[in-house]
């Protein structure tokens, strides 16, 4: 690769790409159920973080089968976009873990994706 053209070119991963699993959203995995295309990527992430914001209120108010199925509908599209750590928590919601220190987690989970996400749309 010619040195002028290095701030163009990607950057060197000897064992290949990967899961980005240390941020709230796998990048990787995102890019590939977009086909690359960043606008498509924005937009998705924007509806999503409107989504899990609106499971998180529906979660503090609902019923012990309006949990599961709220957890529920989180986890699925949490795996969609990638948001496997926030995904993690909706699928210990579903199993039943209801109580007060899931729920924390949960939105705490649901905060750090929604930051993420403000941050990549800038």
């Amino acid at each position: 690769m010619a040195s002028y053209n290095i701030a163009f070119a990607a950057p060197e991963a000897p064992q290949g790409y990967g899961p980005s699993a240390s941020k709230p959203i796998d990048l990787v995995h995102l890019a590939r159920q977009t086909m690359g295309d960043r606008t498509v990527e924005l937009e998705v992430l924007k509806i999503f973080a409107r989504q899990a914001r609106q499971c998180l209120a529906e979660l503090s108010v609902a019923d012990q089968d309006g949990r599961i199925a709220t957890a529920h509908r989180l986890k699925g599209a949490a795996q969609a976009v990638g948001a496997f750590p926030l995904s993690k928590f909706a699928e210990e919601m579903e199993a039943g873990a209801l109580d007060a220190a899931h729920m924390a987690k949960m939105t705490a989970a649901v905060a750090e994706t929604e930051n993420f996400i403000n941050r990549l749309c800038r």
